[in-house]
């Protein structure tokens, strides 16, 4: 029994050191915080010494954390974009019409996977 569970536990501790690579602690400042539609919580971090952009999403689907994003001002709201593999995130920080609302987009080889509306919180 303990070394099955051990078994079953060592390749989930790796996984999880590996998905969540990319940590905001101390050295780095909060940017953007929104609670999205399908219960995605997602926050975006600045490291204070090197500028690099840090996300992290939690939901009942997992935890994900990434770094290495880019930020851009476009149609006069800024997004935020973080690329895992063939996977693409994109945060949008207020839309138009909103500031306080904006949207997360998934996108798997440039085609949109998933569109969810989000609240700054």
């Amino acid at each position: 029994m303990k070394k099955s569970a051990l078994l079953l536990a060592l390749p989930i501790s790796i996984l999880a050191n590996f998905s969540l690579r990319a940590s905001a602690d101390s050295t780095a400042g909060i940017v953007l915080s929104t609670k999205c539609q399908g219960g995605y919580n997602i926050n975006i971090w600045r490291n204070y010494t090197s500028g690099e952009l840090l996300y992290r999403s939690t939901s009942s689907n997992g935890n994900l954390s990434l770094g290495k994003g880019t930020s851009k001002a476009t149609e006069g709201v800024r997004v935020y974009k973080f690329r895992s593999g063939i996977y693409e995130y994109w945060v949008w920080d207020g839309t138009l019409d909103n500031p306080q609302s904006g949207t997360l987009e998934v996108y798997k080889n440039k085609r949109i996977l998933m569109k969810q509306a989000c609240t700054k919180s």
